[in-house]
């Protein structure tokens, strides 16, 4: 060795990790900023790129001349160097009276109908910025509705999206949502199976939602999904309390889901969800960036005992704990894998009811 010259440090494997994982920020929880201004913070923050929900003050999907509009972010998108997902939670984009509604299982067809045009609307947008994939949920189950029925609306409603996403080249990647009829991982592979698990849809997997209902783990959750994952989106959370937590203030051990992540091979946008923090969000997106990436670079735990991936069942649908609102701590609302379908399970957040 040369003199003056320092012998390498050896690779460790949190520093594969750390390098692999791509973090972005939801504009959800950036809404009291001008889009463009929202874009400039994060780049300046150094995030990967922006999980970007179709809203009226940001990229509104209804308004005019929104092919023009989508190329000029795309070149804006460019020039700071973010990329970008789609993402259609919205709470008032499409009601002004109804939050997240119309959705995918209403009773009225002309309903349905608008919630597939803003999914067809998203995919377009999509395709244009050249983002990764197209977020979506199922909603709740109508009051009256008989599940199976909500069942097959859902899986008709998604068909001509998921042509549009096939022959666009971006995958649908729809979220189990707790409160929703598809609400867990398992719900997921209903819907894909009675859909003959086609390839354009995929999976948007929440991490706190694995934390609040999920029977597996966080870090289990990612590699039971993995050949589906198209998105990731994450925040912390406590066991059967669907709030959206800033990192630190719930339960996750978040080095061994970065580990995860990154053994799997997931290679889209990791997106910081906290879209009841928009008041102070800047602060969030200075303080969440530097947390991730310090548990991403932490040593991963010994590895999973068996070699082969953990997987979702029906088996796996055992009771969890009562899933409460988090402004109303003593008044428990039951888990909706165990109660009726679609009762929601928290406080609205991102996509919820």
């Amino acid at each position: 060795m040369e003199p003056g010259h320092a012998s390498p440090s050896p690779t460790r494997p949190g520093d594969a990790t750390a390098r692999s994982l791509r973090f972005g920020y939801g504009t959800n929880g950036l809404a009291d900023l001008r889009l463009d201004d929202a874009l400039a913070l994060l780049a300046d923050l150094g995030y990967d790129g922006v999980g970007l929900t179709l809203d009226h003050m940001h990229l509104d999907p209804l308004a005019p001349d929104l092919a023009a509009r989508t190329r000029r972010l795309a070149h804006r998108l460019d020039a700071l160097g973010l990329g970008v997902t789609v993402e259609t939670g919205a709470r008032y984009v499409l009601d002004p009276r109804r939050k997240h509604g119309p959705s995918l299982l209403d009773p009225d067809p002309d309903d349905r109908a608008r919630r597939v045009d803003l999914l067809l609307r998203a995919v377009r947008v999509a395709a244009d910025l050249g983002a990764h994939a197209v977020h979506c949920f199922s909603g709740t189950l109508p009051p009256g509705t008989d599940p199976d029925t909500a069942w097959q609306r859902l899986a008709e409603s998604l068909a001509p999206v998921l042509d549009a996403a096939a022959t666009a080249g971006v995958p649908l990647a729809i979220e189990p949502e707790p409160g929703h009829l598809l609400a867990t991982l398992a719900d997921f592979h209903r819907l894909s199976g009675a859909l003959g698990d086609p390839d354009p849809l995929g999976l948007t997997l929440d991490i706190g939602h694995c934390q609040c209902l999920e029977p597996l783990s966080p870090a289990d959750c990612v590699r039971a999904a993995a050949p589906w994952l198209r998105h990731v989106q994450v925040e912390d959370m406590r066991r059967g309390v669907h709030e959206h937590l800033p990192f630190g203030d719930g339960e996750i051990d978040f080095p061994p889901v970065l580990a995860a992540l990154s053994a799997v091979g997931y290679r889209g946008l990791t997106v910081v969800e906290l879209p009841r923090h928009s008041h102070a969000g800047p602060l969030h997106a200075e303080r969440s960036l530097p947390f991730l990436r310090l548990a991403a670079a932490s040593r991963p735990p010994a590895a999973h005992p068996d070699p082969r991936p953990p997987t979702f069942s029906r088996a796996h649908q055992r009771p969890f704990p009562s899933v409460t609102s988090p402004t109303s701590r003593t008044a428990p609302v039951p888990n909706p894998s165990v109660a009726p379908t679609g009762v929601p399970s928290a406080t609205p957040e991102g996509s919820t009811p």
